[in-house]
């Protein structure tokens, strides 16, 4: 029995565990609690699918006992159990990036929060906030040998050859002083009650009890006798097949904190019951806060699905489109077979139509609560307005019902506003929904081709989410508008309705402009045009012909690993009005104008938030200018 080394991840977490995450530490109990039931669902999912275990009978059950004397509490199960392997993958090692996530994750405000623990699949660690040692004795189903991992929680653990006469495992925790008080029935029993009385299997604690017979010793002094007892405590029914009218909110809030580990109720919750071609049962959590991993890659799903109450699986992506990764809940079929494959899972049609039906649910949901409670509805969208606009992108068949979801800021009103409340306020005759992205907020709002469209009363929506260009483009129109960005060409139309024709001077004076800029910048740009609608303090501005790709995108498409990409030129929109245009018209010396031309170029770049691509050439031209 050699002792072996903790991965360094697991000894900084153990450490954190030990010296800092105090706040709540009952916690443990609900923890190995979620773990034991768990394993439980492993082994009744393995008896239906696999082969070596199809029809392993067993009656699944947690135990619970304490010793006040020796100061130990041990947590047992039936379930699924550990082979030595295993032991070492689960409780030694990084099995999954849960621990070095929640390690990141936790910044200086959030280090005496340890609800955070469970969040990271990493809740069998918290033992360690109450015991000085940890002993786990576990038999995996279908195996004959039993193991003991055994750890003081520091840099080593140990497995050697242990006895367990079935499948399951044993947590016994050695308490440390400041978890002495777990040792006692009463508290016990209240935390199982409180975090734990949705588990769909029975939880039994045992413990001995003492009391006096009717009859006397011979000296007349009563007798005492000490029985052994071994009680449910939890109600052991799944929240979700109850009638809804019997769930009272808090019962519901609590089975979503216990169930997610998660420390503030959710905003809302949704809980349905679907008859017909297909019968099924959901309930559905919105966070109050997007989960942290929601933009990672390998993001846990919220969603585990059940056929007839038997647990089948919760990491699979596609019980839900990805764009709804942020939703919390419970899927329960009556009509998938029970062995059902997580392959077979995704071609079935029964699990098509509830996946169907579930989003429908969910957006209308989500609508009616936009409609009725626009406070609630802020908080949703301030969490969840990104994942919404993904829907937009990837999922046509709901596209509609998005379009009415998702919220924008504008350029007339204050914090978001939806598509419909924008046509609503549309100036008559008004040919398009007119909007700018490409950057942030700031940067948008001060763009100098915002100032004609404010100025005639057209508003545009102000798009600073770095998606909002490839998703309005594959959107293209709302209600039979369509989209038109102010900083790209072909959204003047309704700008030019009041313009006078312009003499044959004017003309000839703006295409003179034109060349002269053309010639002077080249091939940094696409082309050159004359327009009046930039702001009187703005020379210029870079814009993107109708047909090529925003700067934003460019930017966007190279992060996401697009490769090498041809540079896709923009258009300089330059304003004949400003002093440095005049300067240029009225200048023959091609090296001055050359100079004056790049400084316009590279200031509209830096007004865009992007760096000119030679600095140092923009500030020593600007220098001798002001020289």
């Amino acid at each position: 029995m050699g002792k072996k080394q903790f991965k360094t991840e697991v000894s900084d977490l153990l450490n954190l565990i030990i010296h800092s995450l105090y706040s709540n530490r009952e916690i443990f109990l609900r923890e190995l609690i979620s773990n034991a039931s768990d394993a439980i669902d492993k082994l009744k999912y393995l008896s239906l699918s696999d082969e070596k275990l199809k029809g392993f009978s067993f009656e699944p059950c947690i135990n619970i006992s304490f010793d006040e004397k020796a100061k130990t509490l041990t947590i047992s199960d039936n379930g699924i159990g550990m082979s030595e392997d295993e032991l070492n993958e689960n409780l030694g090692t990084i099995a999954s990036s849960g621990t070095k996530k929640f390690l990141q994750a936790l910044g200086d405000d959030a280090r005496k929060n340890s609800n955070l623990i469970g969040q990271f699949g990493v809740g069998f660690y918290s033992a360690f906030m109450v015991a000085d040692k940890v002993t786990v004795v576990s038999r995996k189903a279908g195996e004959d040998k039993a193991f003991r991992w055994e750890s003081e929680g520091k840099s080593t653990y140990t497995v050697s050859e242990a006895e367990r006469a079935s499948q399951g495992s044993d947590i016994i925790l050695h308490l440390n002083s400041d978890g002495e008080d777990y040792a006692n029935r009463w508290q016990l029993e209240t935390l199982i009650k409180k975090y734990s009385d949705h588990i769909a299997y029975p939880i039994y604690l045992e413990y001995d009890q003492e009391h006096y017979k009717d009859e006397k010793d011979s000296e007349g002094n009563p007798i005492k006798e000490v029985e052994h007892k071994r009680e449910q405590i939890n109600s052991a029914s799944a929240l979700w097949t109850r009638p809804k009218s019997s769930i009272k909110d808090e019962e519901y809030k609590d089975f979503y904190k216990n169930n997610y580990s998660d420390s503030e109720d959710p905003l809302f919750y949704i809980h349905t019951h679907a008859e017909g071609a297909t019968e099924y049962t959901t309930l559905f959590y919105i966070p109050a806060k997007a989960p942290f991993d929601m933009y990672y890659a390998d993001y846990r799903p919220g969603v585990k699905l059940y056929v007839k109450r038997v647990y089948i699986t919760d990491d699979d992506k596609e019980l839900l489109p990805v764009w709804l990764r942020f939703v919390r809940g419970v899927i329960d079929s009556e009509d998938l077979p029970l062995n059902v494959s997580r392959e077979i899972l995704q071609e079935n049609r029964i699990m098509s139509a509830i996946r169907n039906g579930s989003v429908k649910k969910l957006l209308g949901e989500f609508k009616k609560i936009a409609d009725n409670n626009p406070e609630l509805y802020a908080k949703f969208i301030e969490q969840y307005n990104r994942p919404l606009k993904e829907g937009l992108y990837s999922d046509y068949a709901n596209r509609e019902a998005l379009l009415e979801l998702v919220r924008y800021k504008s350029s007339e009103v204050e914090g978001y506003t939806s598509l419909a409340s924008y046509k609503e306020r549309m100036k008559e005759g008004q040919s398009a929904i007119y909007y700018i992205s490409g950057g942030k907020e700031e940067i948008l709002r001060n763009s100098p081709l915002l100032a004609s469209y404010k100025e005639k009363g057209y508003e545009v929506l102000i798009m600073d989410d770095d998606i909002d260009d490839i998703v309005t483009e594959m959107v293209h129109e709302y209600k039979e508008l369509p989209f038109k960005a102010i900083n790209r060409t072909g959204a003047t139309s309704d700008l030019d309705k009041d313009k006078g024709e312009k003499s044959e001077e004017v003309k000839k004076s703006e295409s003179e402009l034109a060349d002269k800029l053309k010639k002077a910048l080249g091939d940094r740009v696409k082309d050159v045009i004359v327009s009046d609608r930039l702001a009187s303090d703005s020379a210029g501005a870079i814009v993107m012909d109708e047909n090529d790709p925003s700067m934003q995108m460019q930017r966007l498409l190279k992060q996401m690993g697009g490769g090498e990409m041809a540079e896709v030129k923009p258009i300089l929109e330059v304003n004949p009005a400003n002093s440095l245009m005049r300067k240029i018209a009225d200048s023959s010396d091609d090296d001055y104008v050359a100079r004056l031309a790049s400084i316009v170029l590279d200031e509209a770049y830096i007004a865009e938030g992007i760096m000119p691509k030679d600095p140092a050439s923009f500030v020593r031209e600007v220098t001798k200018l002001l020289g």
